[in-house]
């Protein structure tokens, strides 16, 4: 049957489909709590406790390749690369057309037969399968993955990231969701290993909890440096009362972002977790790659210092790149000052901002939100790999920028009508990408995610499934 003719529950192989069927069966009782925004509130204590060991697959000092999911011939390339592992992704890189679930679905018998190790990263616990209900109650994205990876091919399953993580109820769901699978699959219990991807301030304050609720499984924390960003704006963007700073000006340098990955790979070295850094996602100019490349080098030596044992990277040309850095530690001192709350919410005041940058951020996320409509999950602009997380960020800071109506340097106001005015030179009102943008800019509370708000709008149902 080609694929476009599917229908919804076709999506599914009639394994995948049994196992998604239990899924959803044995969390229909969680979503409220799961759904729940993540606190900040960090009384807790996790119970003494040690993770997973590391799959024997996963050196340390890898060079991870992430591929967007439904991007076959860039998936081929990625298996033949000479990457240490290959993170097939369902998330930031992935459009969730029907055309694109059911390609990928079909394929993924292909991609475990391949000897190189893998890992897969479902979509995060809110995103909806639309068209798709079990006992009468909408599908989620990530069960029906999750389902479809390990049922594709017998005998094989990859390892996994789990992303988005705020809370221990979250944690908890995705620890029942493996124990049904493993149950399901005859599998022994522990089997599946996992590593918890620490992108929301939330979940960075409860990662230990987040951990321990996983410990049968995860192995690891990876740090996701664009989504975590994103994460703080909308989080603690209603209260703060001076523009955030531009994304050029949020790079590993700043403090904030030290504390970031000091914590996260404190709590690893204390749990015996492996800490796995963030993504290359820069494109090489062909003609004087050099630059690009160098600045992979320091970016991934500065996190081997740290105590980050692999990292990302969004091209096979930067595969060399980040096995060196990881390779050659850069020379650092140890940290003097305690990771505090304060601490990591303490991102400088950026004074003007920038018009051309501010224009930049507005194109940035129609760029990616129209890509997204279109199904394809990542573009490469300016020099760089884009995708959702940076795209959120962006929509977040200009959610932001508005609130305070941040100055710009021209001498002008940005509020909502220079949003609108820009906006409108850029996509016409009637573009769903400005309708999507405009949306979540324009709101009193900054919404949690632009996929789930595209599916409350019915875009994704008007664009995705027409």
């Amino acid at each position: 049957m080609p694929v476009d003719s599917l229908t919804p529950p076709d999506l599914l192989r009639p394994a995948a489909y049994g196992l998604a069927e239990a899924l959803h069966a044995a969390l229909a009782d969680v979503w409220t709590g799961v759904d729940a925004p993540g606190s900040l509130d960090t009384s807790g204590v996790a119970p003494d406790y040690r993770a997973a060991p590391v799959p024997d697959d996963l050196r340390p000092g890898r060079a991870e390749m992430i591929v967007e999911a439904s991007d076959l011939p860039a998936l081929r390339a990625a298996l033949t690369s000479g990457a240490d592992a290959v993170v097939i992704d369902f998330d930031d890189t992935f459009s969730p057309t029907r055309t694109n679930v059911a390609g990928v679905y079909a394929a993924l018998p292909e991609w475990l037969a391949a000897d190189v190790p893998l890992l897969a990263r479902p979509r995060a616990l809110y995103a909806p399968q639309p068209g798709l209900t079990f006992a009468g109650q909408p599908a989620r994205g990530a069960l029906c993955d999750l389902a479809a990876l390990l049922t594709a091919r017998p005998g094989r399953v990859p390892h996994l990231y789990l992303p988005k993580l705020e809370s221990a109820t979250q944690a908890r769901a995705w620890a029942t969701a493996l124990r049904v699978s493993e149950a399901y699959l005859g599998l022994n219990p522990g089997t599946l290993r996992v590593c918890l991807q620490i992108e929301t301030l939330p979940g960075l304050l409860h990662m230990d909890a987040l951990l321990s609720e996983l410990r049968q499984w995860a192995f690891g924390l990876n740090a996701g440096r664009w989504d975590y960003v994103f994460s703080l704006v909308k989080t603690t963007g209603a209260t703060r009362r001076v523009p955030f700073p531009p994304r050029s000006q949020l790079g590993m340098d700043v403090d904030a972002m030290q504390a970031y990955a000091q914590t996260l790979v404190d709590v690893c070295q204390l749990r015996g977790a492996q800490a796995v850094g963030g993504t290359a996602a820069v494109s090489p100019d062909p003609l004087n790659p050099a630059p690009a490349l160098d600045a992979v080098r320091a970016d991934k030596a500065r996190e081997a210092a740290q105590g980050f044992q692999g990292a990302w990277a969004g091209l096979p040309e930067l595969l060399d790149a980040v096995r060196e850095g990881l390779a050659a530690p850069a020379p650092t001192s140890p940290p003097t000052a305690p990771v505090t709350l304060e601490r990591l919410l303490a991102l400088p005041d950026p004074g003007s901002l920038p018009t051309a940058e501010v224009r930049d951020t507005l194109g940035l996320a129609l760029d990616v939100f129209g890509a997204w409509f279109t199904g394809r999950g990542v573009i490469t602009r300016n020099g760089r790999i884009e995708d959702t997380a940076t795209a959120e960020l962006a929509r977040a800071l200009l959610w932001q920028w508005v609130r305070v109506g941040a100055a710009l340097d021209d001498g002008t106001v940005f509020d909502r009508a220079a949003y609108r005015s820009l906006r409108r030179a850029l996509r016409p009102d009637d573009a769903p990408e400005a309708t999507l943008l405009d949306h979540v800019v324009l709101a009193d509370v900054a919404p949690a995610y632009v996929p789930l708000e595209a599916h409350r709008l019915n875009l994704t149902e008007r664009i995705f499934h027409d």
